[in-house]
């Protein structure tokens, strides 16, 4: 089950924020600082999820990707085998939205994504990449990691 499903009206500014933030706190602070922000909420923030998959249960992952790329109506394809979680992402619903009104998109924006990701992966059996295919654009890959012999 899902630590945070937000329900009722969707408050996509929360995407034009981030971006700006992420600007921010680099500016600031530092890249490092930025680092340790999207390490604490891959950590911290999806504690549950993070948990689950140091017990190699990506149930909750798996849930967190479907519900908030359905929530946000993205164009997307979530595909689960026991080994590998693929999200690929055709239409970024954040940088639409960002681009839609107007505001600066972050360089660092995409890179906010895989931090987190692998900061959930991060002690796990599990291991994240993503590939950026075009803005907007990309695929986000869980897999188990092999097993030593």
């Amino acid at each position: 089950m899902l630590r945070y499903r937000e329900t009722g009206e969707l408050h996509k500014d929360f995407h034009g924020s981030t971006s700006l933030a992420l600007d921010f706190v680099a500016e600031r602070h530092g890249e490092e600082a930025l680092t340790e922000i999207l390490h604490n909420v891959g950590t911290k923030v999806y504690a549950s999820i993070h948990q689950k998959l140091m017990k190699d249960d990506p149930s909750e992952l798996i849930e967190h990707l479907a519900y908030f790329y359905n929530r946000e109506e993205a164009d997307f394809d979530l595909k689960v085998t026991d080994q590998e979680i693929t999200l690929r992402v055709r239409q970024c619903p954040a940088i639409a939205h960002i681009r839609k009104v107007g505001l600066p998109l972050s360089k660092r924006f995409c890179r906010s994504t895989t931090e987190v990701n692998a900061a959930m992966c991060e002690g796990t059996p599990w291991a994240t990449e993503t590939q950026i295919l075009a803005e907007g654009q990309c695929v986000q890959r869980f897999y188990r990691k092999e097993k030593n012999a």
